[in-house]
């Protein structure tokens, strides 16, 4: 493996399951088992490594997995929706479940009472989630829901709860959502 595979490897592991702020870069050398000189050679700065573990989040855990496991389950954007919950449930119930990167990266990042404009990390967070969101609609179009759009980002609320009820160890929190969202999406089919 090449050093700058190994250095986001390791970062991409100590990021999801400890936060951005807990991991320093002597965590990631270490992990890595990289010299200093060569993790500054790939990337300028921590921040700079944390783009990268964003990118990389997304592609992995939205479209690898994610989006890519529903429609291996479901066939219409109806039972794609309702299968996001269904591999959310499975990965609640894992022992390697680490919660939303995405959403604790935002939360550790927003200042909003110092800082009048968000931080470049809280933006990609927030952009990537609302690429997340992108996908969702595509199930709603799918789905013949009239706005999309919106329905999405009710969709997408379900999905960030049951992730944050999961995280404070609700192990049923998909099922729950998923109880939910059949009504949302049944009043959206309706119109």
């Amino acid at each position: 493996m090449k050093a700058r595979d190994q250095i986001l490897e390791a970062a991409y592991d100590l990021f999801s399951r400890q936060g951005v702020k807990a991991v320093g870069i002597e965590s990631i050398l270490e992990r890595s088992g990289v010299a200093r000189m060569t993790l500054y050679r790939h990337f300028r700065s921590k921040d700079d490594l944390v783009f990268e573990f964003l990118k990389q989040r997304e592609q992995r855990w939205a479209h690898d997995w994610l989006f890519a496991e529903a429609k291996a389950r479901a066939t219409t954007g109806q039972a794609r929706l309702l299968a996001l919950f269904d591999v959310f449930d499975e990965w609640f119930q894992r022992k390697d479940f680490e919660g939303c990167p995405f959403v604790s990266i935002l939360v550790e990042t927003a200042d909003k009472r110092h800082a009048p404009e968000p931080s470049p990390i809280y933006r990609e967070c927030a952009d990537a989630l609302r690429r997340v969101r992108g996908g969702l609609e595509e199930f709603a179009v799918e789905a013949g829901i009239k706005d999309p759009v919106g329905f999405a980002q009710k969709w997408q609320i379900l999905m960030k709860g049951s992730i944050i009820a999961a995280t404070e160890g609700d192990l049923g929190a998909a099922k729950r959502a998923q109880e939910m969202g059949a009504l949302v999406l049944a009043h959206a089919i309706a119109g």
